[in-house]
């Protein structure tokens, strides 16, 4: 049985009125039930989860608490740090996982075993060998981290004099409040949605898998001493731990071929080579500028890796969203070189908004002193036009959106129901509580009721965590209300102009899309983001308001890009056997420190001389706020009504919504006509639409090298090696994905702060030509014209 199975053999009447019919379905699912019930029914959580459990472990400990924070305090300093360089140095989470076993092996020798007793439980500083949940909980702590408020992009646009230019934004305690209450606001909903997302075995998030097998290398190696069948006969005894260490190590040594010595290997447009002013050659092929229709396009496991993981994720995911991408890309084609959208005039692939001179659009041509939109400013300069990628993307936003909410309905209705059942059945139990006060009720004990619940809930793993505590639902609405208070009180005591209750806009927002898109991330490894959508929706209502359209699209993206990453966190201790409790503060704790080192970062950076700008020192030329900014006045000070209301150059695109909704029925009703067929089992229209976002100004370079790496690991390997293949398969991505951030941080700080480079024609040669410059269109007005509407019309 795979992840992505849609069918629900309950569904069917048919199986029960004549069994004699469907023997073979039946015995089937004889041998899921008996998977659900000794261990998953998924061949790749089996291939690196424990079916049980030891509580005898110490968890929380004390030098799992010391090594935890001082990783999260370190990944977030990093991360915080370099946001705003060109290029950004991101580190993942594997890499404090990686740090931490050998300190902790470290601190099992030396640390000698004395402590302390409290409520009748001993906190020694040595209480045994390092163990494997003790080095879980330390990477929940780091994953927590690792991620910089997302309010801080609203200080950059409005503390610094080129942008807004608001002094009092660099107040700490503004800057505090609205941090926090981005960062605490998610975890309030993740918890409330643990029944969709968490405890159900289909929520397999295999993210979690590639962590957990990491972890699996380091502490169960001595158990790993029977050998493998390999390809062309190949006997495998290698421990998980030496692989990794081998596979580190040789991926450390090569990225700096691609990253340093030899850039050309990265952005390999040999295509575009050949002829490197065709400006049609670059456009369709091209991998810097261009849409990267090569098929052999990058040998960077960074760049092959951007958008979606081959090891990590099932092969159905890569390949759908490679499929949706390669689609796109022909509607791309088609925009450009029918001049639809006036997008001929423009780079085909440019995220930037551009005048009605094929020039970039100046937003301070159109607003006034405070930052608002000046109507007669606008209409004596120009409308902002989109390239044909960025059409493109918006359209298939919309549609994703749509697709999302319809998918979740139709084929995931029956999981969501027995959700809300559970949520209803906690209710019941609170509420009696509440009456029988005297009682010997124990919200710390799973209740009775859970026995009745569903096999498909009831698995394994959910059997071994009903010995710990669970975490009460209130704990996490205090949460959530702290975070929506603190927010609220944030906006309301400085000038924003924005309402308070843009805070309870991004709760709603979270709450109609969070499950939906929860179970697609759980199952395919593919989240959709409210980015968009959260911005169309605040700029619509906050028009002409840049600042305040930021917080709209703050508080709706950030919401539920946070619940569904801490309940990813949640699943990690779930298939550890880590206690809820422990889970909670470790999450808990890392995210209050990092807010406010995330905080200290900024306030230092925004005192840089020169910082976001050209001749910032140590390329802190502030990408991500530039884009933010773009953003903030192409959706807040124009307003989506003058670019997809009545009249706007797309409105079209809003034919989106309709078409996910219309694309997911068909899949649907294709599954129930033939729900043995295959090709129409393993077809994810919504992941086939997350993939056709894969452009502006990323491109099919980004997915496309994926799907022959997917193909080997998914369809060869586990089909024909799976002993193999559950061995080494998610070590191996995460021994690649290790080396990667290393050896991108060493080359950084040994090499490039220092501005060492090799100048040579394998690292000049990505910049040249029309794919490099990104300048070459195929259409070019004549001196002092301009295409689109007429000044004076687009008002």
């Amino acid at each position: 049985m795979s992840v992505d199975s849609p069918s629900h053999p309950q569904d069917n009447e048919d199986v029960f009125a004549n069994p004699e019919k469907h023997e073979e379905l039946i015995d089937e699912m004889k041998v899921q039930a008996a998977l659900i019930t000794n261990n998953s029914p998924y061949a790749e959580v089996r291939a690196v989860v424990d079916n049980h459990d030891d509580p005898s472990l110490p968890v929380s400990t004390i030098r799992a608490w010391v090594m935890g924070i001082f990783f999260a305090c370190c990944i977030s300093f990093v991360n915080s740090f370099f946001d705003v360089r060109l290029p950004s140095i991101y580190v993942i989470s594997t890499v404090p996982q990686l740090l931490a076993y050998p300190l902790g092996k470290l601190l099992e020798r030396v640390l000698p075993d004395i402590g302390f007793t409290v409520l009748g439980v001993r906190h020694s500083l040595n209480p045994g060998p390092f163990n494997k949940k003790e080095h879980m909980l330390i990477t929940i702590m780091s994953n927590v981290a690792k991620s910089t408020p997302y309010t801080n992009y609203i200080v950059w646009i409005q503390v610094l004099p080129q942008y807004f230019d608001q002094p009092w934004a660099i107040s700490v305690g503004y800057q505090t409040l609205i941090a926090l209450s981005t960062n605490f606001i998610g975890y309030g909903l993740a918890g409330l949605c643990r029944r969709f997302l968490v405890y159900p075995a289909y929520c397999v998030w295999p993210s979690s898998l590639v962590t957990i097998a990491l972890n699996s290398a380091f502490h169960d190696a001595s158990t790993e001493e029977a050998t493998v069948l390999g390809p062309l006969r190949s006997v495998w005894k290698m421990t998980r731990l030496k692989y990794f260490v081998w596979a580190f190590g040789l991926m450390f040594v090569y990225f700096w071929l691609p990253n340093y010595i030899f850039a050309a290997l990265s952005f390999f447009s040999w295509m575009a080579w050949i002829a490197p002013n065709n400006a049609n050659l670059a456009n369709v092929t091209g991998s810097s500028g261009g849409l990267g229709f090569n098929p052999l396009p990058t040998l960077d496991w960074n760049i092959l890796t951007y958008n979606i993981d081959p090891l990590m994720v099932p092969f159905f995911s890569t390949f759908n969203s490679f499929l949706g991408a390669f689609v796109s890309g022909l509607l791309i084609l088609a925009f450009y070189y029918t001049n639809t959208f006036n997008t001929a005039y423009l780079p085909i692939n440019s995220n930037r908004p551009f005048d009605h001179f094929g020039k970039r659009y100046n937003v301070s041509a159109i607003i006034d002193a405070r930052g608002i939109f000046d109507g007669a400013k606008y209409a004596a300069y120009s409308p902002p036009f989109l390239s044909a990628g960025n059409v493109v993307v918006y359209l298939f936003f919309f549609a994703t959106y749509s697709a999302t909410v319809t998918y979740g309905i139709l084929y995931h209705r029956h999981e969501i129901m027995l959700g809300f059942r559970d949520v209803g059945r906690s209710v019941r139990q609170w509420w009696s509580r509440l009456r029988n006060v005297g009682g010997n009720a124990d919200d710390s004990v799973a209740s009775a009721d859970a026995d009745d619940a569903d096999a498909n809930v009831l698995d394994v793993h959910n059997r071994l965590m009903r010995a710990y505590r669970e975490v009460p639902e209130w704990w996490y609405l205090i949460c959530l209300a702290i975070a929506v208070g603190v927010g609220m009180a944030g906006i309301a005591a400085w000038p924003t102009q924005t309402t308070p209750l843009v805070v309870l806009y991004g709760i709603a927002l979270c709450l109609l899309f969070v499950v939906p898109i929860g179970i697609i991330a759980a199952m395919t490894g593919v989240q959709v983001t409210l980015n968009v959508l959260a911005e169309f929706i605040g700029g619509v209502w906050v028009e002409g308001n840049a600042i305040a359209m930021c917080f709209f699209k703050s508080y709706g993206y950030v919401t539920c890009a946070h619940a569904l990453s801490f309940s990813a966190d949640l699943k990690l201790a779930h298939y550890l056997k880590i206690a809820p409790r422990f889970a909670f503060w470790a999450q808990m704790v890392p995210t209050l420190i990092s807010t406010f080192i995330s905080i200290a970062v900024l306030q230092y950076q925004v005192t840089i001389d020169d910082i976001c700008t050209p001749d910032a020192p140590f390329r802190f030329t502030c990408p991500g706020p530039n884009t933010f900014f773009t953003a903030a006045v192409f959706w807040g000070t124009v307003g989506p009504r003058k670019i997809w209301g009545v009249g706007g150059q797309y409105t079209i695109t809003l034919l989106g919504f309709p078409f996910g909704v219309l694309l997911v029925a068909v899949f649907y009703l294709l599954s129930r006509r033939w729900p043995k067929n295959a090709m129409i089992r393993n077809a994810h229209p919504v992941v086939m639409m997350n993939g056709a976002l894969s452009w502006a100004p990323y491109n099919l370079i980004y997915i496309w090298p994926a799907v022959p790496v997917a193909a080997f690991s998914w369809l060869y390997l586990k089909k024909r090696f799976l002993g193999l293949w559950s061995k080494y398969n998610f070590v191996t991505s995460a021994a690649f994905s290790c080396a990667v951030a290393i050896s991108g941080i060493v080359i950084f700080f040994a090499l490039q702060i220092s501005d060492i480079e090799l100048n040579w024609w394998g690292n000049s040669v990505v910049g040249e030509g029309c794919d490099g410059s990104g300048g070459c269109v195929l259409k070019v007005l004549p001196e002092g014209e301009y295409f689109g509407a007429r000044i004076g019309e687009f008002h």
